[in-house]
């Protein structure tokens, strides 16, 4: 497991020509020079052999989210993770539907009628991935599930410390915005990972990491937005708005 606190991009792309004829028109193929020929032949390989992502599905942490297809099958239907195509979640056949893991669930009669709609019974954040729906083999639907960030508003005094719930074991990253009028630039403030945690020089006596990332002895211009983000998703998990106040003085 490793957790970094930074920011880089992910991408991830799959294309499918099953059954899906390639060949150039017969005309095309005499009138063009051979690189021209090359250059139609993988336009039109790539433009007709991919399965285009439906629109991505939000849900709140913790409520069931369903996963669309609409599409008649005679055969086998499958859902799977996108980066994991032979471990079946749910599957429906002429016969059944069988949830192949807990959680996962498909509706018989749905699809009899053209409706293979996969329900995820629980959505947390490990299942904020990219799913596949195939049948017989050939991919039909590929739909993107997100799960709302949460947010939480916390108010320190001046001292105190600071806990940051990472909420995932995965590879994650804190970006921080500071609203604090004296706050540093905005920006990465430590990096995780295993047991390693790296600091820049203004946080390394502050900060340590347990179940949550701590940082002592927060003062006003530790103020701002933290916002903890599954990296491998690039997408926000956890939203802390932080005010840290100063401490109050009385005098006779």
């Amino acid at each position: 497991m490793q957790r970094s606190f930074g920011k880089t991009s992910t991408s991830e792309t799959r294309t499918l020509s099953r059954g899906r004829s390639t060949a150039a028109p017969r005309s095309v193929m005499q009138s063009c020079s051979s690189a021209l020929c090359v250059l139609i032949l993988l336009t039109i390989t790539f433009t007709t052999g991919s399965v285009s992502a439906d629109s991505p599905v939000k849900v709140k942490l913790h409520d069931s989210a369903t996963l669309p297809c609409s599409e008649r099958c005679s055969g086998l239907v499958r859902w799977t993770e996108f980066i994991n195509p032979r471990d079946t979640l749910a599957e429906c056949d002429q016969t059944s539907c069988r949830s192949v893991k807990e959680g996962y669930q498909m509706i018989h009669d749905e699809y009899l009628k053209g409706n293979l709609s996969l329900t995820i019974t629980d959505a947390d954040f490990s299942k904020m991935k990219r799913y596949m729906c195939d049948c017989d083999g050939k991919d039909v639907c590929d739909v993107q599930l997100q799960i709302e960030a949460l947010k939480t508003p916390l108010q320190k005094t001046t001292g105190e410390s600071l806990m940051l719930n990472l909420d995932i074991a995965e590879e994650v990253e804190v970006l921080y915005n500071s609203t604090g009028a004296a706050g540093p630039s905005s920006g990465q403030i430590c990096t995780v990972a295993g047991r390693s945690l790296q600091c820049e020089p203004e946080y390394k006596q502050r900060a340590s990491l347990t179940a949550a990332l701590e940082l002592r002895n927060v003062t006003p211009s530790d103020s701002g937005v933290y916002t903890v983000m599954d990296k491998r998703n690039e997408k926000a998990i956890h939203v802390f708005t932080v005010t840290v106040q100063g401490m109050n003085i009385f005098t006779a």
